[in-house]
């Protein structure tokens, strides 16, 4: 298992949020440093982290493709990403990657509304904001996602090599596009709690950023729609999208697995 963070000018708690991982959760821990201004190539190498330079700015979505192909190339048969911004829990990394190594997801969602995000800090127009698009998203793909914007996510390998991810935005709209991309392709999904932390010293945009990432997120679902009813064909989906039923719920889980011969419960492999 390998954890990505993508990181840009996170000198100030790249340390504070390396030192929360679980020790032992992950084979290897790759940051991807998006031509920040401040130290933190520096200090992810100094940690002994695997660690990418952009030569140029890509943005939010062209450093997550930058982490996930390293990770895919490192042979991970599960990644996290995780932001360096010390502003969601590492230490639920185990629980992040449980239902994808047990078998039952292939993705998991950590999402800050199964808990109190504004008891967390979250501000109010980012919290209206999430339940307005979460709720527009799950009418649109017929999922019953707590969240749909969260920067906490691990992954299958399989998952990431069903898409892709490489025709994706290279800004923020990444996110919400590679969810699209996997409920299409027909992955199954879980969700886990997270508690979060809002510091000053944690990334954050402003309300005209979130306000372009939302007209972004509502570009995304008019285009799976067009392209789920053959009107028009986009290459970041799949050409032959699954027929999506009403009321499908979104957090789907495979069933756990046969008790053994002698009725012992056996542990995944």
């Amino acid at each position: 298992m390998v954890v990505v963070m993508p990181a840009y000018n996170a000198a100030a708690t790249l340390v504070k949020t390396y030192a929360r991982i679980p020790p032992g959760s992950c084979d290897a821990v790759v940051l991807v440093d998006d031509r920040s201004s401040d130290e933190t190539a520096e200090i992810a190498e100094q940690l002994n982290l695997i660690t990418i330079r952009h030569r140029h700015n890509r943005g939010y979505g062209g450093n997550q493709k930058s982490c996930y192909t390293k990770a895919l190339e490192l042979g991970a048969d599960i990644v996290v990403m995780l932001h360096p911004d010390n502003q969601y829990d590492p230490g639920i990394v185990p629980d992040l990657v449980a239902p994808i190594a047990e078998g039952r997801a292939d993705v998991v969602l950590a999402s800050r509304f199964l808990g109190s995000p504004l008891a967390g800090g979250m501000p109010l127009y980012k919290y209206v904001f999430n339940r307005v698009l979460t709720w527009t998203e799950n009418l649109v793909l017929w999922r019953r996602f707590s969240e749909y914007h969260t920067g906490y996510r691990a992954f299958s390998r399989e998952a990431l090599l069903a898409v892709n991810f490489e025709a994706n935005s290279e800004d923020f709209v990444f996110d919400n596009e590679i969810i699209v991309q996997l409920v299409l392709a027909g992955q199954r999904f879980a969700e886990v709690p997270v508690p979060t932390h809002y510091a000053t010293d944690s990334s954050s945009v402003g309300v005209s950023t979130s306000l372009r990432y939302g007209l972004g997120c509502l570009r995304v679902m008019v285009e799976s729609l067009l392209h789920r009813a053959n009107l028009a064909t986009f290459k970041r989906y799949p050409r032959k999208p699954p027929r999506l039923v009403p009321g499908m719920p979104g957090v789907r889980e495979a069933p756990p697995p046969e008790p053994a011969p002698g009725g012992a419960d056996t542990e995944p492999t």
